[in-house]
């Protein structure tokens, strides 16, 4: 008889998630269980899309990302359809508003939990995001100070955020918005406390979308947003040793680094706390002006793919 979990059938449990993960998919489905009383409140209501890997033998983890809820899910995984212009068809996602679902997903190999930044039925956006990537080499410690740039922008909008661990070699910056922030508008104050961070220390931090362009400098990503996902607070990646996002007070930023909050640490780390939860400052307007600097800066994703056309354009004409 296979094992069961609140009423979840589950398979396989001994099986390694994946190769270097240092973990089983019982460790993933005893971690779901015991964090399901803090992952729930980041995932409540949101579209969810997770990442799932189907491990063969050694080398790279096969992953694929899923949104759609594939066929045989169960009826009472909740859930909601959203329209795909990309692919001109119902989208229907789960909502990971209960502990069962949870554990669901990690019987299927579900490691990694992106929620979407709006909830179910709402096109406003809950949280202005800034995701700070490190470049190649780079190290943790380059991300914090970057974090810190980000922290004295929206100190000097009267403005505060709560820090967390991405999971892998960066830190996300997430602060709260008031109810009817507009799609626009908080992508346009994304690029603004980029470009004003970038400003405060264009030797450490770069606003650069394309790769080739950052110089060993980290990369202020303030493209979170509209139908973009962020791994979720308390989230497992798929990385060597399974690490998590974990919450960082900005008081002990330089004192940690990712390795230290993985599928085996963190539940312990926490007793009864739930810091995400008590980080997060109440939901706040965003600044008029930092809006209104922010439409006239371009979409990085746009302005890069023109840029790209121009230098292959530029290739071809000098090879000719």
């Amino acid at each position: 008889m296979p094992e069961e979990r609140h009423g979840v059938p589950l398979t396989n449990l001994d099986q390694e998630l994946f190769p270097e993960a240092g973990a089983t998919k019982r460790d993933l489905v005893d971690y779901l269980d015991a964090m399901s009383a803090r992952l729930i409140p980041v995932l409540r209501d949101r579209p969810l899309t997770v990442i799932r890997v189907l491990s063969k033998g050694k080398g790279d983890p096969e992953r694929f990302v899923q949104k759609n809820l594939p066929k045989y899910t169960p009826d009472w995984v909740p859930r909601t359809s959203i329209w795909a212009d990309a692919s001109h068809r119902e989208v229907t996602y789960a909502l990971g508003n209960d502990q069962r679902t949870l554990i669901w997903f990690g019987n299927q190999r579900a490691i990694e939990y992106h929620p979407g930044l709006t909830l179910a039925g709402s096109h406003h956006p809950t949280h202005l995001i800034m995701d700070l990537d490190p470049p190649e080499g780079g190290g943790f410690r380059l991300a914090v100070e970057a974090a810190k740039l980000v922290r004295q922008v929206l100190t000097d909008l009267g403005m505060t955020g709560a820090l967390k661990t991405s999971g892998s070699k960066g830190v996300h910056v997430y602060v709260p918005l008031e109810a009817d922030a507009a799609p626009d508008d908080v992508a346009a104050a994304q690029r603004a406390v980029a470009a004003r961070a970038e400003r405060l220390d264009p030797a450490l931090a770069t606003t650069a979308f394309i790769r080739d362009d950052r110089h060993g400098k980290v990369f202020l990503d303030a493209t979170r947003a509209g139908g973009a996902t962020v791994a979720a607070a308390y989230s497992p990646r798929i990385r060597p040793g399974v690490p998590v996002s974990f919450p960082v007070a900005w008081a002990d930023a330089d004192t940690v680094t990712p390795a230290d909050f993985t599928l085996h640490t963190a539940p312990g780390l926490l007793g009864d706390r739930d810091p995400w939860a008590e980080a997060l400052p109440a939901p706040q307007p965003l600044d008029k002006n930092l809006i209104a600097e922010g439409h006239t800066i371009p979409v990085a994703r746009v302005q890069a793919m023109h840029e790209g056309k121009r230098r292959a354009k530029a290739r071809r004409e000098s090879e000719s």
